[in-house]
C-alpha cells in the first residue's frame, strides 16, 4: 500500500466536489457498461443488494457525499477520500472508525482490464455495495480493529486474510455455484471472468491456510477461496485470528502457485 504509482488523486474543493474531467467519467461509464453484464450471472446477492440501495450513476464518476448517505443509513459507515496509495498505519486507522478509504482517481484505458492500484472505480464499484451488510460491514471494521494493534510482522499475515476475503473472495453456495463477493474481481472485468472460468484453483476457507498463500498484486490470482455464505464473515470475527497468525507465522508459507517476483508477498 506503500509503494509508488503514477496516478494522482483528483482533490475535492472547499465543500467537498471533486470535479473530474469528461474523459474519466467515460471510462467509469466503460467499466461500469461492461461489467454489468457480468454481475447478474457471478455476483453474490448481497453485493447485488447494495449496488441497487447505492443506485451508482452508470455515466459519471459519482462524488462520495452521494455514498456516503446509503452507507451510514444502512451501517454507519462512510468512505474516506484518499490518495492513490497509503500506509498500512492509515488503512487500518480507517477501517477501525468504520471509513472506507476511497482513491480519487480512476484507472487509464491502458489498465481498463486489471489494475494494481485500487482505483475509484474499485473502490466505490467493488467494496461499497457489500459495506451496506452487516456481515461484511462488522467484518471490515473488526479487521480494521486487529490490524491497528497488530505489529508490523502480524500486518503482513493480516494482508493475505484481506486479500482472499475482501479482494479476491468468492462464495460457493448449497446449490454449489459459484459467486464473486471480492471486490478486486467485481471491479475487474478480465478477472471476474478469469475467477469463474476452470483456469484457477478454489479452495475452501480455512484461516491458517490463508494466512500461509503468498500472492502477487501484478497477475490473475491461481488460487481463490471460497466461504459458504456472506454471513460466514461473521463466523470468521469470532475466530481467534491474530492466534491464527502466530501459528501461521510458525509453519511457515506455502510454496506460491506462481512465478518468482522479488516483491511478491
Amino acid at each position: 500500500m506503500s509503494k509508488q504509482t503514477a496516478y494522482q488523486a483528483r482533490l475535492p474543493d472547499s465543500s467537498g466536489y471533486i470535479e473530474y474531467p469528461q474523459n474519466e467519467h467515460e471510462i467509469w461509464q466503460a467499466l461500469y457498461d461492461r461489467q454489468q453484464g457480468n454481475l447478474g450471472q457471478f455476483a453474490c446477492d448481497a453485493y447485488l443488494n447494495g449496488l441497487a440501495d447505492l443506485s451508482l450513476p452508470r455515466d459519471r464518476i459519482p462524488q462520495l457525499s452521494e455514498i456516503d448517505q446509503v452507507l451510514h443509513a444502512a451501517t454507519g459507515w462512510k468512505t474516506a477520500g484518499v490518495p492513490a496509495l497509503i500506509s498500512f498505519e492509515k488503512f487500518f486507522q480507517l477501517l477501525a472508525n468504520k471509513e472506507f478509504p476511497v482513491a480519487t482517481f480512476i484507472r487509464s484505458k491502458e489498465e481498463f482490464d486489471y489494475l494494481q492500484e485500487p482505483d475509484i472505480f474499485h473502490e466505490i464499484f467493488g467494496h461499497c455495495p457489500l459495506l451496506t451488510n452487516d456481515s461484511f460491514a462488522r467484518f471490515s471494521h473488526q479487521y480494521g480493529k486487529l490490524g491497528l494493534a497488530a505489529s508490523k510482522e502480524e500486518r503482513v499475515f493480516l494482508a493475505r486474510l484481506y486479500w482472499f476475503t475482501v479482494e479476491f473472495g468468492l462464495i460457493r453456495n448449497r446449490q454449489n455455484e459459484l459467486k464473486i463477493y471480492g471486490g478486486g474481481i467485481l471491479s475487474s472485468p478480465g478477472e471476474t471472468l478469469y475467477a469463474m472460468s476452470d483456469a484457477p484453483l478454489i479452495k475452501s476457507f480455512d484461516l491458517v491456510d490463508i494466512l500461509r498463500t503468498p500472492y502477487r498484486i501484478d497477475i490473475m490470482q491461481p488460487v481463490y477461496y471460497a466461504i459458504e455464505s456472506i454471513d460466514y464473515l461473521d463466523e470468521i470475527v469470532k475466530m481467534d485470528i491474530m492466534a491464527a497468525v502466530t501459528k501461521a507465522r510458525e509453519l511457515g508459507l506455502h510454496t506460491p502457485l506462481f512465478e518468482p517476483k522479488s516483491k511478491a508477498s
